[in-house]
């Protein structure tokens, strides 16, 4: 009998509310509900609660000091605490439960008690770094879930970051860390500024490190073929016990910050090459994505693939000559560790 599919949703994510106009706000969460559930998909999965990450767990990322200061922002009605990123009265628990929710969705995955997972989580987490906020990000919840598998046994983790976005946090937390692969697509140049090709890890990490980055346009043949080319040939030298994607759907045809061209059916393909990973162990946690229509639909996607079935047929589009030329960077760069994995 096939394990079911995990799925995290809670309605205290909604306690992360600007009060301004904000292109992360609660309606991205209960987009991709309806959508799910007019599908009937939310029904086929079992829910995970959320719980609040305690203290020690967040600490294996961030600061004390930075955890007093988030859960400080909870006894002011708002806080602005960079250009981009905001706090409400209700944002320090939302971001509590986020990142407890996903530690308890992969660690059901990593026991064998689920099959794979996929968490609707505010605030999103990629660009939280050890010390501050940034980027719409309070706590980096993809790597404070990695390193909770890693405490609970899993051997090695592979971070997938497909959020237009290069996550500059995640790859700072894993820098050194021959445990952990952290692979990124993303528009460049473009916010954070960070994720160049020669970026591949420090010390024992050196080649841990994969970042992909594209100019814009890219759509679904470019990013298979990171997958094809980059991406699947280095993660099964690694050998992963878990792959965690940061699962950011602004890189969606349409995104209202991003100009990349990944459709629904695009990443239904993406996350059906994961699978071919772990023995499928997998667990896809919500990051950005701005179109509201774009992101529900591309969402429902990958759900369909979690719940075991088929992507589409992916057509006969060809790789764009731009992305080819920086694939072939990717690998210059990449090849000298591939025999060291």
């Amino acid at each position: 009998m096939r394990l079911a599919t995990g799925l995290v949703d809670d309605d205290r994510f909604l306690l992360h509310r600007a009060p301004y106009d904000h292109p992360e706000h609660p309606g991205r969460i209960e987009a991709i509900r309806r959508r799910l559930a007019e599908e009937g998909l939310s029904g086929r999965c079992r829910a995970v609660p959320a719980r609040r990450a305690t203290d020690v767990e967040l600490s294996l990322v961030h600061t004390a000091a930075h955890i007093r200061a988030v859960d400080a922002t909870g006894t002011h009605g708002f806080s602005q605490l960079d250009p981009d990123t905001y706090a409400a009265a209700g944002s320090a628990e939302a971001a509590r439960l986020a990142a407890g929710a996903l530690i308890e969705l992969t660690a059901a995955v990593v026991a064998g008690k689920l099959a794979n997972g996929m968490a609707l989580l505010r605030p999103p987490g990629h660009h939280a770094e050890a010390d501050h906020a940034m980027g719409f990000c309070l706590y980096n919840n993809v790597a404070v879930a990695a390193r909770a598998a890693r405490e609970a046994g899993a051997r090695r983790v592979a971070i997938v970051d497909w959020d237009v976005h290069h996550g500059n946090g995640t790859q700072n937390t894993f820098f050194d860390d021959a445990g952990v692969l952290y692979f990124s697509t993303h528009q460049f140049p473009f916010y954070p500024g960070t994720g160049w090709i020669a970026e591949t890890g420090a010390g024992e990490g050196a080649g841990r490190t994969v970042n992909v980055p594209w100019p814009g346009g890219r759509g679904d043949a470019d990013h298979l073929a990171a997958f094809d080319r980059v991406l699947l040939p280095i993660a099964e030298r690694f050998d992963p016990d878990l792959v965690l994607v940061s699962c950011g759907f602004d890189a969606a045809e349409g995104d209202l910050l991003g100009s990349m061209r990944v459709t629904p059916a695009g990443y239904a393909l993406l996350t059906e090459r994961l699978g071919r990973l772990a023995g499928g162990r997998m667990v896809l946690a919500l990051e950005g994505g701005y179109n509201l229509d774009a992101m529900a639909r591309s969402a429902a996607a990958c759900v369909r693939v979690l719940l075991g079935e088929p992507a589409p047929d992916p057509g006969d589009d060809a790789v764009s000559p731009a992305a080819l030329r920086v694939l072939d960077q990717v690998i210059a760069a990449q090849r000298p560790f591939w025999e060291r994995l």
